[in-house]
């Protein structure tokens, strides 16, 4: 085998056992998301839906068509806010996001429990 296949292939292995053991509190929490959610988000958002912006819902019909369904996009909006919705950047931490973001999207993959 060529030596720069080896480096390769040991590189690999080793970035995959690597990732094999990431510690799962890194990982995002939608149980925890949903309490972050009902908190800060269910005024506007009950059920997925929107009652600002009618047509921009949280369901994933919705979100696709916004170009909303990628969990770094609905991150950035939480953080940063966008148009009349406020920004969450200053009010939650880096982690809270991520489980927001996890909550929703499983939310909308599941109808919002419809």
């Amino acid at each position: 085998m060529h030596p720069l296949k080896q480096i390769l292939l040991v590189w690999v292995a080793a970035l995959w056992s690597l990732l094999a053991f990431v510690h799962p509190a890194w990982a995002a929490d939608a149980g925890h998301g949903k309490q972050i959610f009902k908190a800060n988000c269910v005024a506007c958002h009950a059920g997925g839906n929107n009652s600002v912006v009618r047509a921009k819902t949280l369901k994933k019909e919705a979100l696709q068509e916004y170009n909303m369904y990628d969990a770094g996009a609905i991150a950035y909006q939480v953080t940063n806010g966008k148009n009349a919705m406020p920004a969450f950047g200053k009010r939650l931490q880096p982690q809270d996001v991520e489980d927001v973001v996890a909550y929703v999207l499983t939310q909308a993959d599941n109808n919002w429990g419809k």
